[in-house]
């Protein structure tokens, strides 16, 4: 049976947003993942794939560990010799496409945002751009989440065989379904899911909490997610002032949505919110900014309320918008937001696209 290698930087990222994909080439192939961390292995095993583990450093720039990054690939593939490798994330991305250019063996990358070490500018994205460069050229096919980050790198002169545009990862219709829309006399909820960052515009929406409690005092900001920068004092703050409740992570949202009035994302940059998706898939109305990768999963006035990034007045006064909405229009664009998924995010049109590229790709195998 022909061997397909997965290279992702998150176990959980791939489980959560993936494993239709992986549960379909089952049927066909042997799957081959590299993950960096434990979680989710079990579930994989259990499916039938034989997991690696290979320490990546998601966020460092550090030459000595990359180099050991790609000479862990390197060791992969050349141990596996799979048909053709399936890749997710910037280091995925850079050091095992290098691998598998060198080592002649097909390879479709996925580019699930730019990150912040692309960005920002400076010396570092030029070094980035001159390893996606060369990491992408003989790309079998680049899977793009939104039509900005196909941009850019289309402006950056960043290369493959071809290019594809996909709707992120889709969002599961039957996993998310419709939640009953909270009761009017109950406690209007906000909801946040993602790491506790800057890039996640926390600065903005520590401000906007604290400023709706003082006018609001009923209304309730929720964080469901884990720290990865400093702002355990901040948050703590907030939390003794009554402005917000932090969750800390959790494995099932489900019932974090189901209470939510409405779900926000006041992120910098983004490949494709999968949280907006999941939050408009669960009939809830979404308040992000207006950047690649959060505006194709709402319509401004329609599914929800859009604002620039980095812009703390803006985000308050989007959820003041809202605040002041009737009920049945809240309730309104939650439905059209459910109906906006079934239009446009189903995931299983998203795996279809994958599968078709995998076919191609195999034939240069063959």
């Amino acid at each position: 049976m022909n061997k397909i290698l997965i290279l992702a930087n998150s176990a959980s990222g791939l489980y959560d947003f993936r494993n239709e994909l992986i549960l379909e080439l089952l049927k066909v192939y042997e799957v081959h993942i590299s993950l960096p961390d434990k979680e989710k292995v079990p579930q994989f095993a259990e499916e039938g794939c034989s997991v690696y583990h290979t320490a990546i450093d998601r966020r460092g720039v550090n030459p000595a560990r990359d180099l050991k990054l790609l000479c862990s690939y390197w060791k992969l593939i050349r141990h596996i010799k799979p048909m053709i490798v399936l890749t997710y994330t910037i280091k995925p991305n850079i050091y095992g496409n290098i691998c598998c250019r060198l080592q002649r063996v097909p390879y479709i990358a996925n580019i699930t945002g730019l990150g912040s070490a692309f960005e920002n500018g400076g010396a570092i994205q030029k070094i980035v751009t001159i390893l996606y460069r060369v990491a992408l050229k003989n790309a079998a096919c680049i899977f793009f989440q939104n039509q900005g980050n196909q941009k850019i790198f289309a402006q950056f002169h960043i290369h493959g065989k071809k290019s594809r545009l996909v709707s992120g990862s889709g969002v599961n219709l039957d996993r998310h379904c419709v939640q009953e829309y909270p009761l009017e006399e109950e406690r209007m909820i906000f909801l946040y899911v993602g790491r506790i960052m800057q890039e996640k515009g926390i600065d903005e929406l520590l401000y906007t909490a604290e400023a709706i409690h003082k006018e609001y005092p009923k209304v309730l900001f929720q964080l469901v997610g884990n720290y990865e920068e400093n702002y355990k004092e901040k948050i703590a703050r907030a939390q003794a002032s009554g402005a917000l409740q932090l969750v800390g992570y959790q494995r099932n949202i489900t019932p974090f949505y189901q209470k939510a009035s409405a779900v926000l994302m006041p992120s910098y940059h983004e490949g494709m919110s999968n949280v907006i998706l999941e939050a408009a898939a669960s009939g809830r109305p979404v308040l992000a900014t207006d950047i690649p990768g959060c505006q194709e999963g709402f319509e401004d006035g329609v599914t929800g309320f859009g604002f620039p990034p980095k812009d703390w007045e803006a985000l308050y006064n989007a959820v003041v918008r809202f605040i002041k909405l009737p009920y049945a229009e809240r309730v309104q664009m939650g439905r059209r937001a459910r109906e906006k998924m079934e239009r446009e995010f189903d995931r299983r049109k998203v795996v279809q696209a994958y599968l078709e590229e995998i076919q191609g790709a195999g034939k240069e195998y063959t």
